[in-house]
Order: C-alpha cells, then sequence, then structure tokens
C-alpha cells in the first residue's frame, strides 16, 4: 500500500532527525538516537523514545484550549511500514521503561483482550505504556473488539473516563493517562483507524516508513555499546520517574512568545492543508497543537536530568526551553505531513481497493506559509522551522521565478505574483 508513495527528494523532506538541529536536543535523547543508523530508523527511534519517556513522568501536565483542560505527557503512535523498514529499532524503547515497571507495573500487553487490558488499566490507577511491533497480534486479538479498543484509546488521549458496564472489578477508570508505539503495516493500521471521520485519527500520530532496511543490516548483532547506553539512557528516565511520583503536580508552560509563534503558524498552515486535502483534515491541524506542546514537555523534563535539580523541590510551573519548543514544532511540522500522507490512504481505501496516492506538495505549503513580499532571511527559516534544508529553499524559489509565481524586487527581496492569489 505504501509502495511508491513518494520521490526520494519528497520522501527526505518527510525525514524528522535528519532535518532537524540534533545538538539542540537532551543529552538523554541524544545518546539513545546514536544507536540508529538510517534517517528512517533515527526518525522510528526517536519519536518511540519520546512517547515511552512520556508514559514515566505522572504529576506533569500542560493547560490546553478556552476550558484550560489539563493535558499529560502521554503520546500515541502508529508507525506503518513494510515488513523490511526496520521497524524492529522501535523495541529499543521498551528497554526505556522496563526497569520502572518491574517496579511499579505500567506495560500493558498488546496481545490482551479488551476486558483483559481495561482489568490491567484499572489495577494501574489508570497509567499504561503499550509497546507491540507483531502487527498480526494486533489484529488478530483486536479483530472482534476494534470498536472498543479504538473508543477507550480515543478517549484515554484526552484524559475522558473509560467505563465498562460489564467489568465487575471498575465501572469507570477516569483520567486515564495511557501511551502507546505500536508498529505495522497499513492494513493493521487501518483496522484501528477504518475512517477519517473516525475521531481517533486526529488523535493517533502516525509516521509512515517508505523505505527498506538494507539486507545486510539485519544480520548486524547490537553490540555491548548499545546495551551500555541504553541501560544508562533508563537509569536516568528511573530518576526522573522517582523525582516526579513523590513531586507535586507541576505545570508546564511555554513562554507568551511560544505560544504566539504557535498560534500564528497554525492559523497560516490550517487554511493551506484544509484546501488541499479537504475539511476532514480539520481536527489534525488543531489537535496537532496539543501533541506539540506535549512534546516540548516531554523534551523539557529530560533535559531537567542533566540539571540534576528534583522536581519535587518547587510547585512553580517549569516553563519550554526555546530549544525544545524549537524541536517539538519541528516534529509537529513533519508529523502533520505523515499524517495527510495517512490520510490521503485511509481516504483512498474509502472509494478503492487499492489507494493511488498523490504525494503532498511539500513545496506548496512552504509556498503559502510565505508572506506576499518576503525577503531571503524569510524564506530560509520558514523553509528550515519545515525541516528543508537552505539549499531546498532557494531552488524551489529558483523554480518560482522562472515560472512566474514569484518576482524579484529587488536584491533578497521578493514578491508573490497576483496569479496566485
Amino acid at each position: 500500500m505504501i509502495q511508491n508513495l513518494n520521490s526520494s527528494e519528497e520522501q527526505a523532506n518527510l525525514h524528522i532527525v535528519e532535518n532537524m538541529d540534533v545538538n539542540n536536543l537532551p543529552e538523554i535523547m541524544k545518546n539513545v538516537l546514536s544507536l540508529a543508523q538510517t534517517p528512517a530508523e533515527k526518525d522510528m527511534l526517536l519519536m518511540a523514545s519520546l512517547v515511552a519517556c512520556g508514559s514515566v513522568m505522572p504529576n506533569l501536565y500542560v493547560k490546553y484550549g478556552i476550558g484550560a483542560k489539563k493535558y499529560y505527557p502521554n503520546l500515541q503512535l502508529f508507525i506503518v511500514g513494510s515488513a523490511a523498514c526496520g521497524k524492529g529499532i522501535a523495541n529499543l524503547a521498551l528497554e526505556l521503561v522496563k526497569p520502572i515497571h518491574e517496579a511499579n507495573p505500567l506495560i500493558i500487553p498488546g496481545d490482551a483482550t479488551y476486558p483483559a487490558f481495561y482489568q490491567t488499566l484499572a489495577r494501574q490507577n489508570g497509567r499504561g505504556y503499550i509497546h507491540e511491533s507483531e502487527g498480526s497480534v494486533i489484529t488478530d486479538i483486536w479483530r472482534s473488539s476494534t470498536a472498543n479498543y479504538n473508543t477507550a484509546l480515543r478517549k484515554a488521549a484526552e484524559h475522558e473516563s473509560i467505563s465498562r458496564a460489564r467489568c465487575r472489578e471498575a465501572s469507570v477508570i477516569p483520567n486515564p493517562q495511557v501511551s502507546m508505539v505500536l508498529t505495522g503495516t497499513f492494513s493493521q493500521y487501518h483496522a484501528l483507524v477504518p475512517s477519517i471521520e473516525n475521531g481517533y485519527f486526529s488523535r493517533l500520530l502516525t509516521l509512515i516508513v517508505d523505505e527498506h532496511q538494507a539486507f545486510n543490516s539485519r544480520y548486524v548483532q547490537p553490540s555491548e555499546t548499545s546495551d551500555d547506553v541504553i541501560k544508562a539512557a533508563a537509569e536516568k528516565l528511573y530518576h526522573l520517574y522517582e523525582s516526579l511520583l513523590f513531586a507535586h503536580p507541576r505545570e508546564f508552560s511555554l513562554t507568551a512568545e511560544q505560544k504566539s509563534r504557535l498560534g500564528k503558524h497554525l492559523e497560516i498552515a490550517h487554511p493551506t492543508l484544509l484546501r488541499m486535502l479537504g475539511e476532514d483534515f480539520h481536527s489534525v491541524v488543531l489537535r496537532m497543537a496539543v501533541h506539540i506542546e506535549r512534546i516540548a514537555m516531554i523534551l523539557t523534563a529530560l533535559r531537567n536530568i542533566e540539571s540534576r535539580i528534583p522536581f519535587g523541590t518547587t510547585n512553580d510551573a517549569f516553563v519550554c526551553t526555546d530549544e525544545d519548543y524549537q524541536t517539538a514544532e519541528m516534529i509537529g511540522n513533519k508529523l502533520i505531513l505523515h499524517m495527510a500522507q495517512a490520510y490521503q490512504l485511509v481516504k483512498g481505501t474509502e472509494k478503492v481497493e487499492q489507494a493511488k496516492v498523490k504525494p503532498l506538495d511539500q513545496k506548496q505549503i512552504l509556498l503559502s506559509l510565505l508572506p506576499e513580499e518576503f525577503e531571503s532571511k524569510t524564506l530560509v527559516d520558514e523553509a528550515q522551522s519545515q525541516g528543508l534544508t537552505e539549499r531546498t529553499a532557494f531552488r524551489w524559489n529558483d523554480e518560482w521565478q522562472k515560472t512566474g509565481i514569484v518576482l524579484k524586487i529587488r536584491h533578497g527581496v521578493y514578491r508573490k505574483s497576483l496569479a496566485i492569489a
């Protein structure tokens, strides 16, 4: 289903880690990413690790929306790819949380019926981490209860109460906090998200991998160094977990400037993507703001590990660093594009059995985000916020000038043609 989704250049523009400043990441995340080799492996390991780390950050929250609703660092991710794309590297994220699970049960097996899932979550006071790399297991187990899982996970993504009338142990799980990493093929993803109108689609982060792992790399055995890196990272994460577990609830917050930037960015990107994909994509763009704040919260909490300041020493809100906001925004920009690909795939299966997907035109998105008159610096800044290189931005600008879409006013200053308005 995902074959020939993008050209090599378009696929490269969808990469996350390769297009970000890795030096801005917290030290623990840089160490974990050193274990990945290819761009696709780095993206899968980054996203899976962020989700895993967010699952063990109790008592942290961010307020979002008119009602100032509390959102916790729990993300849910589905990595979609073929059997040969190296999805197995995401399993390293599971190793990060195993020591914590041994002390305080957290992991919920993906190979579980819905009643078992519900009862386990209830015993764990509504907190859980699901990590499943066997897509066939997910499909088989969930075949008879997909609707139940879909509803439960959708509610958990918003921390809404989950109820089950036939469960004797507990009828309601209030304020569930569930993180999840699943890897599988598109058919397995589609079994969980059968329609883009389903409310779970916009709540489930999707990473599409359209690359194949090199044949020789399948025979490379994990080194002792890899084990040491994961062990060290897991130990640091355990200390952070303990610090948060016994701390007072702490509010995470963006700065006023960061909030303004996030709002303006989504206001611009929102109508652009709607014109390209339709009104049904509306919820994805709006909810990405929450995902970006959650990712920023996880990154800033991980950065706190290096400061060695216990979270329990103050009740004050902790504020996002500029580095973490920029990283989170860039990740969000890329995830919107990945989710747009998933959107087109799911939308296509509603019409025909084999969807033929037209690649999302990132060049068009960049053009629409630029002001009517812009300078070279504005062009580069906007391109880099989208994870594009300076070279790509100038090459596209040259192409726009040749076709008359952009007019050169003077050196370093350009204006969009009225013809595209």
